[in-house]
This record gives C-alpha cells, sequence and structure tokens, in this order.
C-alpha cells in the first residue's frame, strides 16, 4: 500500500501555497501518513526559504552492496549529515532566466572554449584544433536510427556548435512552453554563480544522497523496492520495453527528453525528481574509489564527508586517470536497464566540470536555520 508523509508549510505565501497545492493531492486522495514516516516541511519565504523542504539531521547507510550497484557504489558506509534545506525540485528554466536576465552571466556553452580547459580531459598529445573550431556549444544527445554498439557512447552524442541552455538539442530548437522544466546545458561553474546569486549552495554527495533516500534505508529506488508499484512509472526515464537505447527514429517513437519538474510523486523528505529527469551537480570531486576509502577509515559513523581533494577516474582509456572530474546524482531521461540504470539514489558517475550537457541540471541547498515548529 502506498503511504504519503504529512506535509507542514510553515506560513501561507503566494510560493508557499503553490507547493502545498502540488503536495495536496495527498490529502485529497485520502491517505493516510504511516507511522514514523518522516513528515515533509516546506518553506514559507518568510521564516524559512521559499521552494526548499527540510531535511533533518542524521544518519544513514551511504552506497549499495546490492546486486544492482557498480563498483564506485561500494561499499555501503555510514555517514552521518547535518540538517539542511533542499530546493523541492531541479532548478527551471524559469528560474535560470531570471538569473541571467538580474546578472547577465554567460554560461560556458555560450562562450568560446578554453583549450587548456579541454586539453586535461583528452588523451596526452591531443593536437589542439584550429582556432576557428574552437567555437561556443554543447554536448547534446542526438540518439540513433537503429541498434548500436552500447560500449560506443559517440554514436549518439555530439558537440553542437549553439547548443546552449537556452538551445538544448542546438540551433532552432527551444524553451518555449518548457519554462517549468529542469535547466540543462550548465556546467560546475555555472551552477556555483548561479548559487552565489541565489544565496545558497550546491550539495555534498554525501547530502544528496541522504536527502534522496527521503528516509528509506537501503531502498532501491527513491520510493521503494518495487520499479513499478502498482503498474506506475515513479520517474522519467528511458522504457526500454518501448524502445531500444538510443533509437530516436521517428519509427521508435522520435527524441526522449526531459519533464516538466514534479511530475511525478515526491519522495519521504517532499523532494521531487531526484531520480530521473535530468542529472543533478553535486560539489564532490569524483574518485572512483571513494566510497572504498571512506570504508577504510575506521570509524563507525563518518561525520558529514565533503568529498575527495582530487579526482580519479580509470574508466576512459587514454585519458589521464586524474583529470579534473566532479559528481553527478540522480541519472536522467536517458538511464535505462540495459545501459545505465542511474535512476536509483546510490548510483553516481563522473563529469568534466566544464563540459555542458543535454541531460544534467542541477538543485542547490540551504544552510538556513532549521524549522520553528514541528506539527505534533
Amino acid at each position: 500500500m502506498r503511504s504519503t508523509r504529512r506535509v507542514l508549510v510553515l506560513g501561507a505565501t503566494a510560493a508557499s501555497l503553490l507547493v502545498a497545492g502540488v503536495a495536496g493531492w495527498q490529502w485529497r486522495a485520502g491517505v493516510q501518513a504511516a507511522p514514523g514516516a518522516p513528515q515533509v516541511i516546506v518553506g514559507d519565504g518568510v521564516n524559512s526559504p521559499a521552494g526548499m523542504a527540510w531535511v533533518p539531521p542524521g544518519e544513514f547507510l551511504m552506497g549499495s552492496d546490492s546486486g544492482l550497484a557498480q563498483p564506485n557504489e561500494k561499499p555501503a558506509h555510514r555517514v552521518r549529515v547535518k540538517g539542511f534545506w533542499m530546493d523541492l525540485t531541479h532548478v527551471t528554466n524559469d528560474q535560470f532566466a531570471r538569473f541571467v536576465e538580474e546578472t547577465g552571466y554567460v554560461t560556458t556553452a555560450e562562450r568560446k572554449p578554453d583549450w587548456e580547459t579541454i586539453r586535461v580531459q583528452l588523451p596526452p598529445g591531443t593536437p589542439r584544433p584550429p582556432d576557428d573550431a574552437l567555437v561556443p556549444g554543447a554536448m547534446v544527445f542526438v540518439g540513433t536510427e537503429g541498434p548500436t554498439n552500447l560500449a560506443a557512447y559517440w554514436n549518439w552524442w555530439r558537440y553542437v556548435p549553439g547548443a546552449s541552455w537556452r538551445q538544448p538539442q542546438g540551433p532552432g530548437s527551444s524553451i518555449e512552453g518548457k519554462g517549468d522544466h529542469p535547466v540543462v546545458q550548465v556546467s560546475y561553474e555555472d551552477v556555483q554563480a548561479y548559487a552565489r546569486w541565489a544565496g545558497k549552495r550546491m550539495p555534498t554527495e554525501a547530502e544528496w544522497e541522504y536527502a534522496a533516500r527521503g528516509g528509506l534505508e537501503q531502498a532501491t529506488y527513491v520510493w521503494g523496492d518495487e520499479l513499478m508499484p502498482e503498474g506506475r512509472k515513479m520517474a522519467n526515464y528511458w522504457d526500454a520495453n518501448q524502445r531500444a537505447f538510443p533509437v530516436v527514429s521517428p519509427e521508435a517513437g522520435g527524441a526522449v527528453g526531459t519533464l516538466p519538474a514534479g511530475t511525478f510523486p515526491p519522495n519521504g523528505y517532499g523532494l521531487y525528481d531526484m531520480t530521473g529527469n535530468a542529472w543533478q551537480w553535486v560539489s564532490d570531486w569524483y574518485r572512483a574509489d571513494y566510497f572504498l576509502m571512506q570504508s577504510k577509515l575506521g570509524k563507525r559513523v563518518i561525520d558529514n564527508p565533503q568529498g575527495p581533494s582530487d579526482s580519479w577516474d580509470p574508466s576512459q582509456p587514454g585519458v589521464p586517470a586524474d583529470a579534473p572530474k566532479r559528481v553527478i546524482r540522480g541519472g536522467s531521461f536517458l538511464c535505462n536497464e540495459s545501459y545505465c540504470l542511474s535512476y536509483r539514489p546510490s548510483a553516481r558517475q563522473a563529469a568534466d566540470p566544464y563540459s555542458p550537457m543535454s541531460h544534467v541540471g542541477f538543485r542547490l541547498v540551504s544552510d538556513a536555520p532549521p524549522p520553528r515548529q514541528v506539527a505534533p
């Protein structure tokens, strides 16, 4: 049986009423909160941050030792985090547009690429391209017309000149009518700039996973252990039963992409789309062996980990393993059972911090004071 959480909105501003309306389906459905389930607390914009949910302090088992887990998710280890506020959803196109309008910020994808920044992500000795080839743009999922070798990701990704958060698939594409979709084609640097403007910060990897789990210890998904409870899809991911990955020919149903933020039910803390829809940047450097390093510290509980001090990713032959990479979490609309089973709370990947992509977005956290009141 589905269980829901009590929703407490601290105050009543327009923003908080909107959030309450989205979450209110739980009450209208007449479903009772499960005993001991987390209490959803949404900020009101007066005494607490608007559009954010309170994630209480606590301990959890980070990572996974399940059969679905990749080596970089192992071993599971006990972690403690402090309480914090987290954005209810990904930052949306409308929200990012406001930031750009107020600051005049130019994103990484809209600037001419810097060869020295690119070079460190390439095999040593790679020749510098002609200057006129270094044009603004970003990585775009283009798919294939038919089945392909799933080890050859370059068959379905392209660097597209002119692609940016305004034109996620390149010239001719648009975010018109998609103001409530997650903003994508933003780099780690872009996220940092937005966070400074918003007065927030990026979550650590530990904070992100703790929040994503929503109080469910070691559940396979953020909603439980069953992929489709009662036959319902619970996140935006690639359904390999409907089309083979990465086929996007008209006969296969065309291209796929993001859905509006908040399309699916929230998790135990009231957070939407913690997995699926778009990957999310977190603050940590990426090391493939970081969880193993943590497990060797000999501590019963690791307190508020901030991530490693450097990067290490040996997964790409020829590319220096110490090339700078940051962690992304949560998976995206491209994840699927045949290729990338990353719509799980423990799944993690490395990403070039200066390389925007059409399936990577973000959400932020705040260290504002904890809620003043909690309903009994």
